[in-house]
């Protein structure tokens, strides 16, 4: 959904003061557990459970986590098993009614990009399990040097997927009922002053850019298997998956069978995984099918551009910015697939040449 789309569409809003977003948080306590950002650090934010509405952030940059950490955990137990009696058990699933307080645009279209990856072939029950009774309350942002997310095709104020969406100000802020749910949430809560029609966002300004349309990206993704950039973007890298871990439609991980002493028990459990680790690629009889950093970068971006975006039908990267905010060798995504444009474009222009 673009700001023009957006613009043009009726919607249904009223205004909320900032005295009022933290008690519209208390009485969303009253229902369930809420989880909204909180200062991690001196600059740092993180979605935490919240205990006081205080200490919720409304204008921040983007949490180092994303949301994918409550519902595919960084450790889970899957099983647990004996082996003397050849029974196993599942852990029970808990999936209580959860708030999720505001939420930025491109990290609830990571959430719909995990459903259409969990939910494909053999749905994933733990993850989908924890997806239910999850309601969703989105938050307009300032775009920092990171973000690039209208780049993608992801307004910054894109309503899909959330049941509340904020336009934060700094008087009075203006509150959405984007769904049936959350227009009961406001009427409940005692909000009855209800505006309808068409509502005019303000642009904000991006300064990370993709240098094409989103749409054209596999194109030049199709054409840079032997690029140089990759080898480039490999020299600096010092494989340690941290892009892979903070990237909110990243989804890999590693199982691991843990046998208790007795050698009888224990408990199966896997844990986020990352393609840019060294032994990601590696198989039996030390095999490794993407040893070079070289190539586990292209993997990396091919997945986010190329390969399930040719199924989902958009980028599975959303522009949040994350992995060239918190890169230890500062390697910026979008420096790379502009630079894999430019080469795309040289190589155009010498095949129009030669046409000549």
């Amino acid at each position: 959904m673009n700001q023009k789309q957006n613009n043009k569409e009726s919607l249904i809003w009223c205004k909320i003061s900032t005295s009022e977003i933290k008690e519209l948080i208390n009485f969303l306590m009253n229902d369930g557990k809420v989880y909204a950002p909180h200062k991690k650090g001196e600059s740092s934010f993180s979605f935490e459970e919240v205990a006081d509405a205080n200490d919720v952030v409304l204008d921040y940059s983007r949490t180092i986590l994303p949301l994918k950490k409550f519902f595919i955990p960084p450790r889970e137990t899957i099983l647990s098993f004996n082996r003397s009696e050849n029974s196993f058990q599942k852990p029970k699933i808990e999936n209580p009614n959860r708030y999720f307080f505001a939420v930025h645009s491109y990290d609830m279209q990571a959430i719909l990009r995990l459903d259409y990856s969990f939910s494909k072939g053999e749905p994933e029950y733990n993850y989908l399990t924890r997806r239910e009774n999850s309601t969703f309350i989105g938050i307009t942002y300032d775009p920092d040097e990171y973000h690039f997310s209208k780049s993608v095709g992801i307004a910054l104020e894109d309503m899909t997927g959330f049941s509340l969406f904020i336009e934060l100000k700094d008087d009075e802020s203006v509150i959405f009922a984007v769904d049936d749910e959350g227009r009961d949430i406001l009427k409940r809560f005692g909000k009855t002053d209800f505006e309808e029609g068409t509502y005019e966002f303000p642009e904000k300004h991006f300064s990370a850019k993709l240098k094409y349309h989103y749409n054209r990206l596999p194109k030049i993704f199709e054409k840079s298997y032997r690029s140089r950039v990759w080898d480039e973007v490999a020299e600096k890298c010092v494989g340690c998956g941290t892009c892979n871990l903070v990237c909110p439609t990243c989804y890999c991980f590693d199982v691991e069978d843990d046998v208790e002493l007795d050698m009888t028990t224990g408990v199966r459990e896997r844990h986020w995984d990352s393609c840019m680790l060294n032994d990601f690629a590696m198989v039996a009889g030390g095999e490794n099918f993407r040893k070079e950093k070289s190539e586990r970068t292209r993997h990396r971006l091919h997945r986010k551009f190329k390969y399930i975006t040719d199924h989902y039908g958009a980028p599975f990267c959303v522009g949040c910015g994350r992995c060239s905010k918190y890169c230890t060798a500062k390697i910026s995504i979008v420096e790379i697939v502009n630079d894999l444009i430019k080469e795309f474009e040289e190589y155009e222009k010498v095949s129009l040449e030669e046409y000549k």
